[in-house]
């Protein structure tokens, strides 16, 4: 018989608070971390290496994945490669239907050529139909947009093999080139892109879809949505065997609004998904 003095302890409850504060306690505002480091000096790396490139080839890095996303330093950090997406200066992409631009950020070549993002019949998967060239003016600096007549637009071949005249040890793994650790260095896989400076049409609904939360707050949305999106060049499963599509076909790429997100959150927001996605990365697969 149970003791009516005796006061029961809900162990599971106690355990939680535990775990909670000692997670509060150790997951900081992250002080440049060695990751960190080692991502922005990839990306200084990359860039200096396209110098020596004609500036219509050169490509512009972008540090994404855990090292952008995470503004706090875990207990136990996941993050075992860093992830670079760059776009070249003389390639961008536009919704379809939208007019070409009269400016473009400096980082742009003075001549550039637009691709339209063409819908698939695959959510998500689109293609490049090369259809306008630009050119700036150096008087006044803005750009002037000549139509490709339609026999000339075509469709973009995928374009992964951009440095495949300089591999060393870096090994082609879907739309990346990897290169492998070192004994000083992380790995990292270098996904080459086109930028596209708007928000894709294919997502059109997002920045006013109903939210439960309240969360993205607007200005969140905004900065999101005026970052645009990237094209990369992957193919859907069914696709692969297709020898058209599997050489042409690309997907959206919506990394930089995943990092102004993911920046956007609370830190116990974070702790809680840095938390599934190393629960995710250690779990042992089938």
């Amino acid at each position: 018989m149970a003791d009516d003095n005796v006061v029961v302890v809900d162990d599971d409850d106690d355990e939680s608070k535990i775990v909670t504060e000692f997670l509060l306690n150790t997951c900081l505002v992250r002080q440049r971390s060695h990751y960190h480091v080692y991502a922005a000096a990839r990306c200084s790396a990359f860039a200096a290496a396209h110098d020596t490139y004609p500036s219509e080839r050169r490509y512009i890095p972008l540090i994404t994945g855990s090292s952008a996303e995470f503004y706090i330093q875990p207990m136990l950090s996941f993050v075992g490669d860093i992830d670079l997406m760059s776009h070249q200066s003389s390639q961008l992409a536009l919704p379809e239907g939208y007019q070409p631009p009269t400016e473009l950020p400096a980082e742009f070549y003075s001549f550039v050529q637009v691709c339209q993002i063409i819908d698939s019949e695959y959510p998500g998967y689109v293609y490049l139909m090369l259809s306008y060239l630009l050119t700036e003016d150096s008087d006044t600096g803005k750009y002037n947009a000549v139509g490709l007549p339609c026999n000339m637009r075509c469709c973009v071949p995928n374009f992964i093999s951009w440095k495949t005249d300089q591999l060393t040890t870096e090994v082609i793994h879907g739309p990346a080139l990897t290169r492998p650790a070192s004994e000083h260095d992380l790995s990292s896989d270098e996904v080459p892109c086109v930028r596209c400076l708007s928000w894709p049409l294919q997502a059109a609904d997002w920045p006013t879809r109903h939210r439960n939360c309240d969360w993205p707050d607007s200005a969140t949305v905004d900065h999101a949505v005026n970052n645009g999106c990237d094209v990369v060049y992957v193919v859907h499963s069914l696709c692969r065997q297709d020898e058209w599509m599997s050489m042409r076909q690309c997907r959206l790429s919506f990394s930089r609004a995943e990092i102004v997100l993911l920046n956007s959150w609370m830190p116990v927001q974070q702790i809680i998904y840095h938390k599934l996605c190393y629960e995710s990365s250690s779990r042992p697969s089938d």
